[in-house]
């Protein structure tokens, strides 16, 4: 490597931390603190369909379309309680917005064992911490909570970007907040196309975290494969000098 690495971009759902359970029970616990009796596996059903759909009518959040993150989310809660047969206008509108706001609550998120420490390890190293993350509003909000927060100097939504992952401009959009060429930067996270691909694109040092040993890309080199993040300072050391 010419540039010594002085920046490390995170991705954080699945890297960092993930959702504690599924959305479907999620949903059945505000919908039975709504006097419902809903099954977690019919209404984990009715939200991927929801998902997708407005996944693909309004792609990142509709942000293009006159959409936002909440109001977006608002839709796709509202649309998975429809398709369990909760019609009720009132209902939904309560359900919906409690669930929005709960999203961010610590107690819906689990950090992995390993991350505060390779963040703490990237500190001490002399590398600066950024996020590039598909997600809304809500993540510095989640990542206050969950204690990881004070490690990043900047966070980048896909809804800020106005674009997600695996586009180069929100990579683009990190490098400009580095202020450092692509090569004195590493990315990390665990979606081969969405993190390491898009990543290596732009001539970032892309690492993908495959905690289940899922990639089995052929020709992906095994130097560039975190099984956990507890390999990743070794990793980062060889590009520091």
């Amino acid at each position: 490597m010419q540039s010594p690495l002085r920046w490390v971009l995170w991705d954080v759902k699945d890297t960092l931390l993930k959702v504690r359970a599924s959305v479907g029970e999620q949903y059945c616990r505000e919908a039975e603190r709504m006097g419902l009796n809903l099954s977690p596996v019919d209404v984990q059903a009715a939200f991927l369909q929801a998902y997708k759909q407005y996944s693909r009518r309004y792609p990142n959040y509709g942000v293009t379309q006159g959409l936002d993150g909440r109001s977006w989310w608002i839709r796709v809660v509202q649309d998975t309680f429809s398709r369990c047969r909760v019609q009720d206008p009132a209902l939904l509108h309560t359900m919906s917005n409690n669930l929005y706001q709960n999203f961010c609550n610590a107690e819906n998120w689990e950090v992995f064992p390993d991350s505060q420490k390779a963040l703490e390890s990237c500190s001490s190293l002399g590398l600066k911490m950024g996020v590039v993350s598909n997600f809304d509003s809500r993540l510095k909000e989640i990542l206050r909570v969950c204690g990881l927060l004070s490690h990043f100097s900047f966070l980048i939504t896909s809804e800020e970007a106005g674009v997600p992952k695996p586009s180069p401009n929100i990579f683009h959009q990190a490098l400009q907040k580095c202020g450092v060429p692509a090569a004195s930067v590493a990315h990390i996270g665990d979606h081969y196309v969405n993190d390491y691909l898009a990543s290596r694109s732009v001539g970032i040092h892309g690492f993908l975290l495959d905690r289940h040993n899922k990639c089995n890309q052929p020709d992906f080199p095994q130097e560039h494969r975190l099984s956990s993040l507890e390999e990743l300072p070794s990793q980062l050391r060889q590009h520091i000098d």
